[in-house]
């Protein structure tokens, strides 16, 4: 029985590095394309190392890019405007292309604009309201407490 439980918590542990590997690659490319997201594919990342690898995790935080955008993520810095402005921009090429290029309904064409405003709106929020530092946050991610 120990042997199952351990051969289970090991599959777990390499599907989480793997989708953890595959997120940091599309958060990576999301970066320098528009139509992709950075964000959440980083968070994910950020979750699934913490629960599998202590040592990608660290990797992770301490990348000289990836790991200054999460932590400027979750200790909510501000953002300066002209990166703001330039992110926004990017979005709405990246979807301007898209609806020049791509045949598109009507239905698919309004969803992505909604899309596009509520990208634009949280782009635009990010690092405004400087929120307490709240310990069990940062010590989760930043691994000062382990679990």
């Amino acid at each position: 029985m120990q042997r199952f439980i351990f051969l289970k918590k090991s599959v777990k542990k390499v599907v989480f590095i793997t989708i953890a590997v595959i997120c940091v690659v599309l958060g990576a490319v999301g970066i320098v394309t528009p139509v992709l997201p950075t964000t959440p594919f980083l968070l994910l990342a950020t979750y699934l190392f913490a629960h599998s690898s202590p040592k990608m995790h660290k990797l992770l935080l301490e990348n000289k890019i990836l790991g200054k955008y999460l932590s400027n993520y979750f200790n909510n810095e501000p953002i300066p405007v002209r990166q703001k402005i330039i992110s926004i921009l990017f979005v709405w090429l990246g979807l301007g292309l898209t609806f020049y290029f791509a045949d598109l309904r009507c239905w698919l064409i309004a969803l992505l604009i909604f899309i596009g405003i509520a990208v634009s709106i949280h782009i635009s929020m990010l690092g405004k309201y400087n929120l307490k530092k709240r310990k069990t946050h940062n010590s989760y991610y930043y691994g000062e407490n382990s679990r």
